[in-house]
C-alpha cells in the first residue's frame, strides 16, 4: 500500500478506536448532534496496518482516542505494534487496569519532546472518582509515563474542577482546564470561529478545507469531526491501498450544523493560541471555478 503522507499545513492525526464510552456524560460532544454511534471496529491487526502507512513528523503525533479507546480489546497491542516513528499520544478516562498497562507498555513509547503530556486523562465529575483518578494518575507517572489530567469547565461543574485542579496540582500532577463546548440551559458555550456555524439553524453551502486527519473505528476517513459523528460519506479508507491525502477544500452543503470541535478557537499543537481546525470559504460560486474542489 502507498505511503499516506500528513501535509505541512496539518495540526492533528485523531485515531478514533471506537465511538464507544464507558461512561455516558450529559454534556458529551460526541453527541452534540443527536443520534447513534455504534460503528463497526477494525481489528487491532488491520488498525495498524492502516496507521503504518503513515507518515507524520516529529511534533504530529497519532492520537488514540474515542469513546474511551481503551474498550478496544486490542488496546495495548495496537499501542506496540505502530512502527516506532510514528509518535503515540493518548486522550483516555483512565477506567481501565493501570498496572496491567504498565506491565505491558514501554513508558518510553508515549513519550516525547511536547509542551503538554502524551497521556492526557479527561476527568468528569458527573460520572468519575475524584481520588481513583489521582490515584491512578499518580501510577503511570511513578510509572514513568508523561500523563496529565484535564477537565472541561462546564457551567454546572466549573467550581468542582478549578477545585480539583488545585489539588492535582499540590500533588505534582500536571491539571489543565478545557472550555466547555456545546448546549447548556439553551445557551450555546465556547469561542468560535464562524458565527452560527454550530447552531443548528440553517444549512449554507460552502467550502472548507481541514488541517486534521479524522479516522473513525471503521478505518474510515473523514473530511470534519460532524462527517465522523453523523456518518456521512468519508473521504477515504486506511486499507485503500491507493488513498492519498488531498489537502483541498471541499465541497459542504451543512455548514450551520458544525460541530464544535472543528470550530473552535483553541491551542495549536504547539500550544499557541488562535487556531481553528478548518478554514471556510463562502463564495461557493466563483470558488467552484477557481479552486480544485472534490469531496
Amino acid at each position: 500500500m502507498k505511503e499516506i503522507v500528513i501535509p505541512n499545513s496539518y495540526n492533528y492525526i485523531a485515531v478514533f478506536l471506537t465511538l464507544a464510552c464507558n461512561y455516558r456524560c450529559s454534556y458529551c460532544i460526541n453527541y452534540f448532534e443527536g443520534g447513534t454511534l455504534t460503528r463497526q471496529r477494525l481489528s487491532g491487526r488491520d488498525v495498524v496496518r492502516g496507521l503504518n502507512r503513515i507518515v507524520s513528523r516529529d511534533d504530529l503525533p497519532i492520537t488514540l482516542q474515542g469513546g474511551e479507546p481503551s474498550i478496544h480489546k486490542d488496546f495495548i497491542y495496537i499501542i506496540n505494534n505502530i512502527r516506532p516513528e510514528l509518535n503515540i499520544d493518548i486522550l483516555t478516562n483512565l477506567q481501565f487496569d493501570v498496572d496491567a498497562f504498565a506491565a505491558n507498555v514501554d513508558p518510553n513509547r508515549l513519550r516525547r519532546n511536547a509542551p503538554y503530556a502524551s497521556i492526557r486523562v479527561s476527568y468528569h465529575p458527573e460520572v468519575m472518582d475524584l481520588e481513583e483518578t489521582i490515584q491512578k494518575t499518580l501510577k503511570l507517572q511513578e510509572a514513568g509515563f508523561s500523563v496529565g489530567i484535564w477537565g472541561v469547565t462546564h457551567p454546572a461543574q466549573e467550581d468542582i474542577i478549578l477545585e480539583a485542579q488545585k489539588k492535582c496540582k499540590a500533588l505534582g500532577i500536571d491539571f489543565r482546564t478545557k472550555e466547555f463546548l456545546g448546549e447548556y440551559q439553551g445557551k450555546m458555550y465556547g469561542t468560535y470561529r464562524y458565527k452560527g456555524a454550530c447552531d443548528k439553524k440553517f444549512k449554507k453551502r460552502v467550502l472548507c478545507k481541514t488541517t486534521e486527519l479524522l479516522i473513525g473505528s471503521n478505518g474510515d476517513m473523514y473530511r470534519c469531526h460532524s462527517d465522523l459523528y453523523a456518518g456521512r460519506d468519508p473521504i477515504g479508507h486506511t486499507l485503500d491501498p491507493d488513498f492519498q491525502i488531498e489537502d483541498v477544500y471541499r465541497k459542504c452543503d451543512v455548514f450551520g450544523h458544525c460541530n464544535p470541535c472543528d470550530l473552535k478557537v483553541k491551542t495549536n499543537r504547539l500550544q499557541e493560541f488562535g487556531h481553528t481546525s478548518v478554514d471556510i470559504k463562502f463564495n461557493v460560486m466563483d470558488d467552484l471555478v477557481a479552486e480544485k474542489v472534490i469531496r
